[in-house]
């Protein structure tokens, strides 16, 4: 019922989470958009990271905190990625709001995919919905791969019960995933600019920069924002 009542403000106001006034704030070592709910995503390029600082770290004198996290889980027909299940049992036991999501590609068989997935995440209550991250076309074209990524989506939500979120940047978005084939999907969109994503007004998060810095996290971090409160982001959670 919360996610329904979600999705019913969301259409009824399509500028619902925007920045607020155009206005920013300094955080994580760059300019960042004015939302209230910030998170980050990791894979292996992070390496091993100390989820018990990250619950607690506060940047910027605005005290921009990391409200939720999106862990890669796997890619293609077999593979996981080293750090899932460390990144996976950390975020939940320091109450970071975590998802998991899979690297598609195109070449590869989209059930096996579906299925490698589904083998190493375990969905628990809190969890935000599987993430399907898509930005390349394969060598069998573009109606191939949206064959595929239907069938990858159609598959998780069968078997979580909750319907996927698709990541991918603005402008394949546009070019490829912005059509009636993916009506009622809910997107996760990377655009690196300091004005919102224009591209639908069914984005539930914005990854805005791939700079961050965050101590305890040895590289630079990818940076999102959830474009509601946090009771509307738990509301999305399974």
């Amino acid at each position: 019922m919360r996610y329904i009542f979600l999705m019913i403000l969301i259409a009824l106001f399509p500028r619902f989470g925007t920045a607020r006034n155009g206005k920013v704030l300094n955080a994580f070592g760059i300019t960042v958009p004015m939302y209230d709910i910030h998170g980050i995503d990791v894979s292996r390029y992070q390496e091993r990271i100390n989820w018990k600082e990250i619950s607690g770290f506060k940047s910027g004198k605005d005290s921009v905190g990391i409200t939720f996290a999106f862990v890669k889980a796997t890619e293609g027909q077999s593979l996981l990625d080293k750090y899932f299940s460390y990144n996976w049992s950390e975020t939940k036991k320091h109450d970071i709001i975590r998802g998991a999501y899979h690297y598609y590609k195109p070449n590869v068989n989209s059930t096996l995919q579906a299925n490698n997935f589904i083998k190493h995440v375990k969905l628990q209550t809190g969890d935000l919905p599987p993430v399907l991250d898509i930005e390349e076309i394969g060598k069998y074209g573009s109606d191939n791969m949206k064959k595929g990524i239907k069938n990858w989506l159609k598959l998780i939500e069968k078997h979580y019960g909750v319907k996927p979120i698709i990541y991918t940047n603005a402008s394949f978005y546009k070019k490829y995933l912005s059509g009636k084939d993916f009506n009622g999907y809910h997107f996760w969109i990377a655009h690196y600019t300091k004005t919102t994503p224009k591209v639908s007004k069914d984005w539930l998060f914005w990854q805005y920069s791939d700079k961050g810095v965050i101590k305890n996290i040895r590289s630079k971090v990818a940076l999102n924002v959830h474009r509601g409160t946090k009771e509307e982001l738990l509301a999305i959670c399974k």
